[in-house]
């Protein structure tokens, strides 16, 4: 053995030692000694070496792992020219086998190599397919295109350069009479499409007329005939079809794969082109509809698929308006769509009956799609809808799986379709599903009975007036349902599904059930006791609880309550919930009829549930008791002083949610309003109150500011509970507000609470209120200036004759307190009555538009809300005045109106809706904004370029300061960018987009910041554009994890530098979730220079950690 073939052996021996460092160096000397030129290994030493660093790769050490790595790459790397070099011969071999290894091994080699090489091998590849009538083997000209299909699936985002040359040659070929060949040249476009649609754009046209000949590419079989027999139906047609099969072959018939490769194309096609969809609802659309009727059952797969996809293309996006008033791309698409309905269901009528269990499968699949794109649109086609779902839950002839599916469709029409489209068919529709529910195998038993459920809630809602008369049918559906109930040996699937359809037969039947009723209700009681089934058992109960039709539950009752009050102490969360929920609507129906005494085991359980440890339990357990005082006000004597307490408790919360003081409002009115109420007025206002009332005079408010709000708000709702009392309350609060004695706290509470209660007053307090709101504006303390601010426009609202004209002539007599004065007109305008407010609009709009030139920005801010709130309360009349005075030139005008726009769009539909469109709307409303995208989107991208004009130096002292005036308006530019990507995706060009992107990877920290999420939430949206580009994407990325901030930098540019490095890192490693994109060459060096630099690899590893805890990581606050 030589020297140096013992000192490789000696490291090989090392590599195996139990010291990580023993291992780590042996592997870094033995990587040096391979590099040396005089080192020859044998094919055994060879084969050990590679076998020792494969081993080396599951290390447990992670600096051995990634020298592993970097050394088994680096050598692949340097053999890629080698490799190509070998492997472009292989294509010319006349071995089949080996030309089809050529083309997968070159299709890998691909997406990893070098950009040089890449176009080495496309260069080849352009060079060697000759024109179409060159005399070359078929053959040689199949393996020449797979080959580009291979390149195209692997690599394709980087064959975009040379798609111009590459789909003319490929269109040629696809005229040959060699249908495999036509099979690749479709499949290649297919992975063009997908991966490089923008480049791939000129070439729509003619890839999708090619599409539409060859998916019709059938010359062996003739389908007109075919329709012609399916008219002449005879006794012996089966035996007929037998015969014509035996004289058909289609072993040599390759015409099927064509079909096949087509409709895979025409779905790329589809789902890469959404901006094209008018002409695909035109063009592929019909053609796709009369190809349902294909006989090659995995072709008709692919035409269904097809389909689909147009289908989900055209489903309207979320917040999507229909009743618009012009028309809109996605109405017209739904339009187009509606024609087509009749014509589907035509084309499936004779597949829904078919043989193939996957033809049917198929069939449920496109047609639940379309009730979902368009619900209500299959109602009139009905009839071969149920005769299509009866015949697959009658075939029990093989699997189970399409009788599934078939329940599962029924399931969907329910929901999307009028239920008076079923009434004609329950009759020969109820049965097949009542069979399923007594089937033998669980998972079909359990998807019946939550059919059944549905065709309950569906044919006998209980918000309307019975259309169908239940008794023929109620008597079979409870006892098929009750015999699943009885069962014990069931799966527990099944169980909780038969209490649930028990649960809605008798909240919605209940009325006709007779002398069954009491047996189920019993028997609902057991399945209450079992641990397995008390929480199914517990909803069922509230769905008997909440019917209209007050069912007598008074044979359960007294059993039901301790046993609902002993789940109020278990630590499942869901119970607790379901349990109060149930109690409330007992409560609610049954009243008094409810047992004293096992209403008192109910109430003893709840002071422990309302705490803040868990609001939404709070909340229900509060409603429960404000339920139970008006029903029961008696048994509420012994529990009152601990539930007080802790809702007092509660109530000084700072995170008190709103529906949980909504509940302790209902309660407090509750405990007054019962005859004679549980707790006394005056009492409960004074311990509401003591927390604030208690403080010493100079210690400040305290409390946190929200609980003076849902103080003053219970405050009110005890006034509101007893009218008598309210004037005298009120005369107590402008009393404390006055008093020089009273502290902040109190102050602050009384004017909260009079923002409330001061409208129902009376005018006695009213006119003394004035003079004391006035005064406290001036008051040294903040929060009283704004509570009194607040109190101002609260009870201005309640009496607009007496205080609106007051509080504009303050707005115009005191210029100082303007601020605190705007905002109480701010609440004026949202809390009075639209019709109230008009005959004061021209007062306030002339009092506004003369503040929108103020030199305070906080001011113009409170000025363009009241205006947009103003404008609402009379949209046609002043909104096309609020859009001159965008063209009338003040600038400080110009930017207020602007600011105004956002008061104008609001959560919930408004008639301003439609008027609207102009403006821009998207977050809130992306419905009108997606039809104008072409004309906003140029002016948006303009924006985000950065401007030499708005960049000044500014002298400080001996330093130069640069100053990016525009800076604010580029990143208003991306945050408007990132809105559209979440709400209008589908209208965007995002080759486009993503150049505006890049561009701000290189941008001011702040836009680099945004740049960095954006990109991130692009690689999950839309990666194939992404990976295009991923190479340049990189470079700034780089550029910033490894940047280093200069020795004396203050502390702020570290953590500046190192929250930029994080978000950066959080976008490499989005990135990286791209399947194809570590196989590219920069994203692969810099993927090694991030696991060779410790600090790097840690800050990857807690991203990672991150993401993996909190998936929506790639979210961003716009504010």
């Amino acid at each position: 053995m030589s020297t140096a073939a013992f000192h490789i052996s000696s490291l090989l021996e090392k590599m195996t030692s139990s010291d990580k460092d023993f291992r780590f160096m042996a592997t870094s000397d033995l990587m040096s000694e391979l590099q040396k030129d005089s080192i020859q290994l044998d094919e055994d030493s060879e084969r050990k070496v590679v076998k020792m660093l494969l081993r080396l790769l599951e290390d447990k050490n992670g600096e051995v792992q990634n020298l592993a790595v970097k050394w088994l790459g680096a050598p692949l790397g340097a053999f890629h020219a080698s490799l190509l070099h070998c492997l472009l011969p292989q294509l010319s071999s006349p071995r089949l086998a080996v030309r089809k290894r050529a083309v997968g091994a070159l299709g890998h080699l691909a997406a990893a190599c070098s950009t040089n090489l890449f176009v080495e091998l496309a260069d080849h590849l352009l060079d060697r397919l000759p024109g179409p009538r060159a005399p070359t083997s078929p053959a040689a000209i199949r393996t020449l295109i797979q080959c580009l299909g291979s390149v195209g699936r692997q690599a394709g985002h980087r064959l975009g350069a040379h798609l111009d040359r590459l789909v003319p040659l490929v269109e040629d070929f696809c005229n040959l009479d060699d249908d495999e060949l036509r099979e690749s040249c479709l499949q290649a476009f297919e992975a063009f499409l997908r991966k490089c649609p923008k480049e791939m754009g000129p070439h729509v046209p003619n890839v999708t007329s090619l599409c539409l000949q060859y998916i019709k590419h059938d010359p062996n079989y003739n389908y007109d005939s075919d329709e012609d027999e399916e008219q002449m139906e005879t006794e012996d047609s089966e035996f007929s079809e037998q015969e014509s099969e035996d004289e058909y072959s289609d072993d040599d018939d390759m015409s099927w794969k064509v079909r096949r490769a087509a409709a895979k194309c025409i779905a790329a096609l589809i789902s890469s082109r959404p901006d094209l969809l008018p002409d695909f609802h035109c063009t592929l659309a019909p053609v796709l509809i009369r190809r349902f009727r294909e006989r090659e059952e995995n072709v008709k797969a692919d035409v269904f698929t097809a389909y689909i996809v147009l289908l989900r293309q055209t489903r309207p996006p979320k917040g999507w308006l229909e009743a618009m008033e012009e028309p809109t791309q996605t109405g017209s698409n739904l339009h187009m769509l509606r024609g087509q309905v009749p014509l589907v269901v035509k084309a499936l009528q004779r597949q829904l009956k078919d043989r193939s269990i996957r033809a049917r499968q198929g069939c449920f699949s496109l047609l639940t799609e379309l009730a979902g794109v368009l619900p209500g649109s299959l109602a009139e086609h009905m009839p071969v809808l149920v005769s299509g779902i009866i015949f697959s839950l009658a075939d029990r002839s093989s699997s189970s799986t399409i009788r599934m599916d078939a329940l599962a469709f029924l399931q969907g029409l329910l929901g999307t379709e009028p239920a008076e489209a079923f009434h004609p068919h329950l009759p020969t529709l109820l049965p097949p599903v009542m069979a399923c529910v007594a089937d033998p195998f669980y998972k079909i038993a359990a998807e019946a009975l939550v059919v059944l459920q549905e065709l309950v809630q569906a044919l006998w809602p209980l918000d309307r007036p019975r259309i169908l008369d239940p008794e023929p049918y109620v008597g079979e559906m409870s006892a098929v349902t009750l015999a699943r109930l009885r069962a014990t040996d069931l799966d527990q699937e099944v169980k909780e599904r038969a209490i649930s359809c028990m649960g809605h037969l008798v909240g919605h039947l209940g009325d006709r059930l007779g002398d069954d009723l009491e047996p189920i209700l019993l028997l609902l009681l057991d399945r209450l006791r079992n641990e397995i089934t008390r929480l199914p058992a517990v909803k069922a109960l509230t769905l008997v609880a909440v019917s209209p039709l007050q069912l007598d539950l008074q044979p359960i009752l007294a059993e039901a309550l301790p046993i609902l009050a002993s789940f109020l102490r278990k630590n499942q969360r869901a119970l607790r919930l379901a349990t109060l929920a149930a109690l409330d609507a007992l409560a609610q129906s049954q009243g008094l009829s409810l047992p004293p005494s096992a209403v008192q085991a109910v109430l003893a359980e709840l002071p422990a549930l309302v705490n803040e440890s868990d609001m939404h339990v709070a909340q229900l357990a509060v409603d429960f008791l404000a339920t139970v005082t008006q029903a029961q006000p008696a048994s509420l004597v012994e529990v009152s002083g601990p539930v007080l307490s802790e809702l007092l408790r509660l109530l000084r919360s700072p995170l008190l949610p709103a529906g949980v003081l909504a509940a302790a409002e209902g309660f407090l009115q509750a405990l007054v309003g019962t005859r004679p109420p549980c707790v006394d007025y005056a009492k409960l206002i004074s311990l509401l109150t003591a927390p604030v009332y208690e403080q010493a005079v100079d210690g400040g408010p305290g409390l946190h500011k929200q609980v003076f709000h849902s103080l003053a708000r219970c405050v009110a709702a005890l006034s509101a509970a007893c009218p008598q009392e309210a004037a005298s309350t009120a005369n107590r609060l402008v009393c404390d507000a006055r008093s020089p004695h009273s502290s902040t706290g109190v102050k602050v509470l009384a004017f909260l609470s009079l923002a409330e209660v001061g409208q129902v007053a009376g005018p006695g307090p009213q006119r003394e209120l004035k003079a004391v709101l006035l005064e406290a504006l001036g008051s040294p303390s903040e929060d009283v200036r704004a509570a009194a601010s607040y109190a101002l426009g609260r009870v201005g609202a309640g009496s607009l004759p007496d205080f609106l004209p007051f509080l504009l002539e303050q707005i115009e007599a005191e210029p100082r307190r303007q601020y605190l004065l705007l905002h109480s007109l701010r609440e004026a305008l949202g809390a009075a009555q639209p019709d109230s407010l008009k005959p004061y609009a021209e007062d306030i709009w002339a009092l506004l538009f003369r503040r929108c030139e103020g030199a305070e920005e906080g001011t113009r801010g409170v000025v363009a809300e009241c205006i947009g709130k103003l404008v609402l309360v009379n949209p046609s009349f002043l909104l096309p005045r609020f859009r001159k005075q965008l063209a009338a030139g003040r600038p400080h005008t110009r930017s207020t109106v602007i600011t105004a726009v956002k008061f104008l769009i609001l959560d919930q539909p408004h008639p301003i809706d439609p008027l609207l469109k102009s403006f821009i709307a998207v977050h809130n409303k992306p419905s009108l904004v997606r039809d104008l995208l072409d004309d906003i989107l140029p002016l948006l991208y303009q924006e985000t370029k950065i401007r030499r004009d708005l960049i000044r130096e500014v002298e400080m002292g001996p330093f130069k300061h640069t100053v990016d005036d525009g800076l604010d308006v580029r990143k208003a530019a991306f945050e408007c960018m990132y809105s559209l990507l979440e709400s209008c995706l589908g209208q965007l060009d995002i080759c486009e987009f993503l150049n505006h992107v890049e561009d701000g990877l290189k941008d001011h920290y702040d836009i680099r910041m945004l740049t960095f999420i954006m990109l991130a939430r692009l690689a999950t949206l839309c990666p194939a554009p992404v990976l295009q580009r991923v190479d340049r994407l990189i470079e700034p990325l780089r550029a910033t994890c490894t940047a280093k901030v200069k020795a004396g930098s203050v502390k702020q540019e570290f953590e500046k530098q190192d929250e930029l490095k994080r978000s950066a890192m959080r976008a490499v490693a989005a990135l990286l979730t791209i399947p194809e994109v570590g196989k590219s060459p920069i994203m692969a060096d810099f993927s090694s220079q991030i696991r060779s630099n410790p600090e790097l690899a840690a800050l990857f590893e807690s991203i990672q950690k991150d993401s993996t805890s909190a998936p929506s990581t790639d979210s961003m606050e716009l504010s």
